[in-house]
C-alpha cells in the first residue's frame, strides 16, 4: 500500500539549467537568474545563489510574519530588511577544511504595526519558530542576529 502525504504538505519545486557557474531556474513559471562574483568564477550578471538566500530569509520572515499577524489579531504596515551574512570564502574558493557556511547572518527589520511590546515580542519569536529559511539558518551552526524594531503603524486616512 502506498504512503499517503500528509495533507499540509505542500511540495516546493526549482528547475535551474546553466553553464560555468551561470544558471537559469524555473519555479513554477517564474523565471530567476544566478551568476556569481568574477573570483568565483562568474561575470557577476546576475545575483548569486549567496544573494537569493538572504533574500529568501527577508521575505520568508515577511511572509511568516503576515500568518503570525493574524494569529495574533494585530496589524502589520511596512516593512524595511537589511541582513548582512558573513562568509569566509576560504572553504567555498581554497578548499580549506571546515565549514563553507555563512559565519554570520545578521537580520534587522523594522515593522510598521500596531501591537503591543508583548505582542510584539511574540511577533518575533513565533516568526523566528515558524520559518523556513529561518530554522534553516538557525540550524546550519552559523551565528544568527535576529533584530526586529517595531514602528508605529500610520493611522487610517
Amino acid at each position: 500500500m502506498a504512503i499517503k502525504p500528509k495533507e499540509t504538505v505542500v511540495p516546493f519545486a526549482v528547475h535551474g539549467e546553466g553553464t560555468g557557474v551561470a544558471q537559469t531556474l524555473d519555479a513554477g513559471g517564474h523565471v530567476f537568474h544566478t551568476d556569481a562574483y568574477p573570483a568565483f568564477g562568474g561575470k557577476d550578471e546576475a545575483p548569486s545563489p549567496l544573494f537569493y538566500a538572504l533574500g529568501s530569509l527577508t521575505s520568508c520572515n515577511q511572509v511568516t510574519a503576515a500568518l503570525v499577524a493574524k494569529d495574533l489579531g494585530i496589524q502589520l504596515g511596512a516593512w524595511t530588511f537589511d541582513i548582512q551574512g558573513d562568509l569566509d570564502t576560504a572553504v567555498l574558493v581554497g578548499g580549506a577544511e571546515g565549514n563553507a557556511n555563512f559565519d554570520k547572518v545578521e537580520v534587522r527589520a523594522t515593522v510598521e504595526t500596531d501591537a503591543s511590546e508583548e505582542q510584539f515580542a511574540t511577533l518575533i519569536s513565533e516568526t523566528a519558530r515558524r520559518c523556513p529559511v529561518t530554522q534553516l539558518f538557525q540550524r546550519s551552526g552559523t551565528e544568527f542576529v535576529n533584530d526586529w524594531t517595531r514602528a508605529e503603524l500610520p493611522a487610517a486616512v
